[in-house]
């Protein structure tokens, strides 16, 4: 399997080369991109109904099945069959789309015909998106590959498969949660299964450009560097950049492995969340181009600020799943990742957390257009076996195709290894070492982790943890007033730390059920004025935190979670939402909406917040 490009970034030579139009439908460009054939990648798009047989026992191998094996004379049957079977959307979860499977868990089986005209000197590429949570793969019949891991992208070379005419996809699609799994068997979401990105092939010259990294070298703001990767290891193959808009057009040629490296003076609009300015980037060879819309900004630490292009920026954040609350399914259309990015927008945010995996990618682009940066993360979430030899291993694949598949999107500003990770030696020892391959395979972005274990000195709370070190951020899961009681009084609460870094508050907040309004002082009556008061309280705590560089509430929207058991208040539900299940904005919400608005208009938020309207 080799390592992927951008999928939506995979398009072609126009020769209209330069900034994008502000005026113009960037969704429309990007379908344009990716459909378009004119310039040698044809792509072929398998989304839609396929064939499906679940195997609710899970048989196994099933080789039937894979060979497609039908019967051959009167005496023979096989015990499936997907002629006259039932269909699911892709891409789409399994929970969603039939009831008798909203909770299941186990393997469903995958079927597509397709047609595809094989041509010599011409290589095809089967991407998928996302598939939850582990799938083998199979192409008329012979076994292509396997992955784990629901939300990464993963590519197979299936070329000595495919045949001129009809061919047989088929991929056997399991969700089972499992305590050597990342995230391991208990997680506070939904356990959506199935195909839940998109599927497509790809039709590439014998040697086309395979990879590629294209941003501001580390510490500058004028100078690009990175790599193009052949598919080839050939030396001494020419490779063109252009970036028309800037006046660049330089060739560069590969070494032995087949990769030329970048290094240009360049005068750029740096993408900010006020101007969130995309180039396009075309890159060529004598028998391959492709382009790709590419932002410039720098992303530092200087002691504990953020500073973006050089400036200080504080982050005024959310973090969301990749869920639509009032469908009650896993997200994944552009109207989808709209109507997350939107409310994100809204709320005034310029910055969202992916929680607590890679969402899709074009949710990462379309919050890049919007001026949104970003904080993606991995699935190591809680009660993860560090001890386990193959979780590095895991931990290691996913993160580098989260970093493969998102390293040219400015937007994206941090990456992080892992979010409410319980101290230990060999916790250390793993995310240790993921820092580290993190930041060899892209040195210009910042490190962080999210940690809920700190230390208490009367009123004050203490970040000791001495996985601190490896990270450029610090952040801080921290639920004052709902799962940890105040210390003191809001506005006395000492945070101190141990490390000259920047701080975020990545998760802070309480439940509430929309609607359900009385007193303000008593968590169990889950109230919106309760939760309101939370808000109100944290931002008291914020202004007293002299390293704080951002805060992000958890969480966007009430999110499925079958952890939740009380009858009366959650009924499958997390709460913490700012928005309701059906997208009904709670007290809290203008709280929040007040406070980043107020840091807009640089004017320090009133001292009674509660006094701030109840709607904008």
């Amino acid at each position: 399997m080799s390592r992927k490009i951008n999928r939506i970034g995979i398009a072609c030579c126009f020769w209209l080369i330069g900034v994008l139009p502000a005026a113009k439908s960037q969704d429309a460009e990007d379908r344009q991109l990716l459909h378009s054939g004119d310039a040698g990648r044809q792509h072929w798009m398998l989304d839609g109904k396929w064939q499906v047989a679940v195997d609710w026992y899970d048989k196994g191998g099933a080789d039937e099945i894979i060979r497609n094996k039908q019967p051959a004379g009167k005496a023979d049957f096989v015990e499936y069959s997907f002629d006259n079977s039932e269909t699911l959307q892709v891409p789409g979860d399994w929970n969603s789309q039939r009831p008798e499977l909203k909770y299941y868990e186990g393997s469903i089986w995958y079927r597509r015909r397709f047609d595809c005209g094989v041509k010599p000197g011409k290589r095809y590429l089967l991407d998928f998106g996302g598939v939850s949570n582990r799938c083998d793969v199979f192409v008329n019949g012979e076994k292509v590959g396997s992955h784990e891991g629901g939300f990464t992208s993963f590519r197979f070379d299936i070329t000595a498969m495919l045949r001129s005419g009809e061919n047989l996809l088929l991929l056997k699609v399991n969700n089972e949660r499992r305590v050597d799994a990342i995230p391991a068997r208990k997680f506070d979401w939904w356990n959506y299964g199935g195909i839940t990105r998109s599927v497509t092939i790809t039709e590439v010259p014998d040697v086309h450009i395979s990879d590629y990294f294209i941003q501001l070298k580390k510490g500058s703001r004028s100078q690009l560097g990175g790599w193009v990767q052949l598919s080839a290891r050939d030396s001494k193959r020419a490779v063109t950049l252009e970036i028309g808009e800037a006046g660049i057009r330089k060739t560069v040629y590969t070494d032995t492995l087949g990769r030329a490296s970048i290094d240009i003076a360049a005068a750029l609009t740096l993408w900010s969340p006020e101007n969130p300015r995309l180039y396009r980037v075309r890159i060529s060879t004598e028998q391959d181009c492709l382009q790709d819309e590419i932002g410039f900004r720098s992303i530092e630490v200087s002691g504990t600020q953020i500073l973006l292009n050089g400036k200080p920026v504080f982050l005024k954040g959310v973090s969301f799943h990749e869920e639509i609350a009032q469908r009650q399914g896993r997200a994944f259309s552009e109207s989808d990742a709209r109507q997350l990015l939107s409310s994100a927008r809204e709320l005034g945010c310029n910055f969202v957390r992916l929680a607590h995996y890679p969402q899709s990618e074009q949710t990462v682009r379309m919050a890049e257009r919007m001026g949104l940066m970003m904080w993606e993360e991995i699935p190591v979430w809680q009660g993860i076996q560090f001890t386990n030899p193959v979780i590095l291993q895991r931990a290691s694949t996913m993160l580098h195709e989260m970093i493969d598949r998102d390293k040219n999107r400015c937007g994206i500003i941090i990456w992080s290894l892992s979010n409410e990770t319980a101290p230990s030696a060999a916790r250390n020892a793993v995310l240790t070492r993921m820092a580290a391959e993190a930041r060899q395979a892209d040195p210009t972005r910042l490190i962080s982790s999210a940690f809920d274990a700190f230390k208490y000195n009367k009123n004050e709370i203490l970040i000791k943890d001495s996985f601190s070190l490896q990270l450029d951020v610090l952040a801080a899961n921290k639920y004052m007033g709902w799962y940890h009681p105040w210390p003191a009084g809001p506005g006395n609460v000492v945070w101190k730390s141990d490390f000259n870094k920047p701080l975020i508050i990545s998760e802070f907040g309480g439940e509430a059920l929309y609607g359900n309004h009385g007193s303000a002082d008593t968590a169990s009556l889950w109230t919106e004025e309760y939760q309101e008061r939370l808000y109100i309280d944290n931002i008291a705590m914020f202004d007293k935190i002299p390293f704080l560089a951002g805060v992000c509430p958890w969480v966007l929207a009430d999110f499925r979670s079958p952890f939740r058991m009380h009858a009366s208040f959650q009924e499958g539900w997390n709460r913490k939402g700012l928005l309701s299940d059906r997208g009904f904005k709670k007290k809290a919400w203008f709280i929040m909406y007040h406070y980043y608005k107020s840091m807009d208009e640089k004017i320090k938020p009133p001292n009674n917040i509660l006094q701030l309207p109840d709607k904008q």
